[in-house]
């Protein structure tokens, strides 16, 4: 067992170790990227830091594009699928994928680009979008373009137990990670956070926070659901890691009556439809609650079965001044 992750981790170094050797082959675009990344497969957070990233450089007057992969595409391009344009979202979810597709949702005003080579797509936001920043989502392992800020989330699990691929969650070795401007720490606290970053080589740290926020009806019905302690609830998930979001929603003070558990990206049918229906009829539950990115896979079934909401992820970098702060002063020199 050891002895497949230890082969995985070896080749895992020796792939970033080529790209070292070979700066000719990484492409540099015109404008500054900042990238968003990890060591870890799934459920680290980086697509809700990517559109915190993004925010703050629009309010600090920049003009942000967020590049991204778009993993679990139904329909793969080889080209560049320009999500939204930063005026409206002009791709579906086949073509977009549910995490840009969320990210192009929550970020108005800025440009989502999905595309397996992020050197095109950023060119095309460079020159026909007018952007003036990029934002590479879950970019560390990337490493055909160049980048001038790399974020790395990291977990004191992550650093306590330190297994690649395929017995452990690493995508790396995670002594790799010094080649970092910052990490963002999260599930600790300023203590851990300041031990982990000792542990990895890496002097700025920061912490990530995450919250929940008030459940929200679908578009076709619109508004937010007052959370109401003890209120009966189903809670359905295709996310890397549900028990988390089950966890979460326990902790502000709903009675999960079913936990339903889908694989990352599934691609919910009308038949997932008529179970979780069934589910929450047999639980005597009032109500369903999921997430952004799984809404968005369930919204093309059409009306649903079922009184549903998705939960919000509220996410912050703390020290919330000193990040910007570090993040703007990097991007200036």
């Amino acid at each position: 067992m050891l002895l497949a992750s230890s082969f995985y981790a070896s080749v895992a170094r020796e792939r970033r170790r080529w790209y070292a050797r070979r700066p000719d082959w990484r492409r540099r675009l015109e404008r500054p990227v900042v990238s968003v990344g990890s060591v870890t497969v799934g459920g680290s957070g980086k697509t809700p830091v990517a559109a915190l990233v993004a925010r703050l450089l629009q309010v600090a007057g920049h003009r942000p594009a967020v590049l991204t992969r778009g993993y679990a595409r139904a329909v793969p391009s080889g080209g560049v699928t320009v999500v939204s344009d930063g005026r409206q979202v002009i791709a579906e979810l086949d073509h977009a994928g549910d995490e840009p597709l969320v990210l192009a949702r929550q970020l108005p005003g800025v440009p989502v680009l999905v595309a397996s080579d992020r050197y095109l797509a950023g060119r095309l936001a460079e020159t026909r979008l007018g952007c003036t920043i990029h934002v590479l989502d879950d970019g560390f392992q990337h490493f055909e373009l160049e980048r001038d800020v790399d974020l790395v989330l990291l977990s004191p699990e992550d650093v306590e137990r330190p297994v690649t691929l395929p017995f452990g969650r690493l995508r790396e070795p995670i002594d790799v990670v010094r080649a970092a401007s910052a990490i963002i720490v999260g599930e600790a606290d300023e203590v851990q956070a300041a031990r982990m970053g000792q542990s990895v080589g890496v002097r700025d740290v920061f912490r990530l926070v995450r919250a929940l926020d008030r459940p929200r009806r679908p578009e076709a019905l619109a508004g937010s659901i007052e959370p109401a302690t003890g209120t009966r609830v189903v809670a359905v998930a295709g996310i890397a890691r549900p028990q988390q979001f089950f966890s979460a929603l326990e902790a502000e003070g709903w009675t999960l009556v079913g936990r339903l558990a889908f694989a990352d990206h599934h691609r919910f049918t009308d038949a997932d439809m008529t179970d979780i229906a069934a589910a929450t009829r047999a639980a005597q539950a009032e109500l369903v609650l999921t997430t952004e990115k799984d809404i968005v896979r369930m919204e093309p079934l059409g009306e649903l079965p079922m009184p549903i909401a998705w939960v919000p992820m509220r996410v912050s970098i703390e020290p919330v001044e000193e990040f910007e702060a570090w993040l703007l002063e990097r991007l200036r020199t």
